[in-house]
């Protein structure tokens, strides 16, 4: 199965699939992940369908216990990965969800989307990136996300959210971005939610991806070493 984004599902060859280990459901950051999969020979289902700014807020509606992708494109490949699981809805996953959704912190963190919150001199408040405002700005921005995540524990289902290379474009600012992430950090794992966080693991002194795990000619994407390093956390897990 490929999507637009990533290679993303992986069969054992010869003979019959392997059973999949894993559900992966998200944006481009989903793509290592794929990736470092099909390169190892982990069976799985999944990848990115859409970008990340698709999947904060209003990108779904509740079906039951499954769900629909509002925008055709991502729903279609939902439904070729529950298919490929052999299963009509998310009630029904066996297996434990990977996603990345609401952990695109560079959308979040658009810098003329907080200009109005920057006092004279140009800077915040003091504390406001840590305020309840800012948590709740945040919040609001990726609400979605989290009602999608609530769903899923609510489903009984083991999810686990993967947090984004640590890469900052030009466009965004860095200390909302570093600030964000971590809003949605807290608010995913009070929904028992498992947070795949491997910042001290590959970032710099300055707490920004190290070059060798990012991609090359690209802003904001981790590479294929990133995704084998999430990969390993991952079967480190249990999956």
């Amino acid at each position: 199965m490929t999507t637009p984004y990533s290679t993303t599902t992986t069969r054992a060859e010869p003979g019959p699939a392997a059973p999949a280990r894993f559900l992966l459901l998200g944006d481009s950051h989903a793509g290592p992940v794929g990736r470092a999969a099909k390169a190892a020979g982990i069976p799985f289902s999944g990848g990115p369908i859409g970008a990340g700014r698709d999947f904060n807020a209003g990108f779904f509606d509740l079906r039951g216990t499954d769900v629909t992708f509002r925008k055709p494109e991502a729903d279609t490949y939902y439904r070729r990965f529950l298919d490929e699981l052999g299963i009509a809805g998310l009630g029904e996953l066996t297996v434990p969800l990977v996603c990345t959704f609401g952990f695109s912190a560079h959308f979040v963190a658009t810098t003329e989307n907080w200009l109005i919150y920057r006092v004279r001199g140009g800077g915040f408040a003091p504390d406001f990136l840590a305020s309840r405002l800012f948590d709740d700005l945040v919040r609001a921005t990726v609400r979605d996300a989290l009602v999608f995540y609530e769903h899923a524990r609510g489903l009984g289902l083991r999810v686990l959210a993967v947090m984004p290379p640590q890469r900052v474009p030009g466009l965004s600012d860095p200390d909302v971005f570093m600030a964000a992430q971590d809003v949605v950090r807290r608010a995913v794992t009070a929904l028992g939610v498992e947070v795949v966080d491997l910042r001290e693991r590959v970032t710099d002194a300055a707490g920004r991806q190290r070059p060798e795990l990012c991609e090359p000619n690209d802003a904001i994407h981790g590479n294929l070493a990133f995704g084998r390093i999430i990969l390993a956390d991952l079967l480190a897990r249990g999956l």
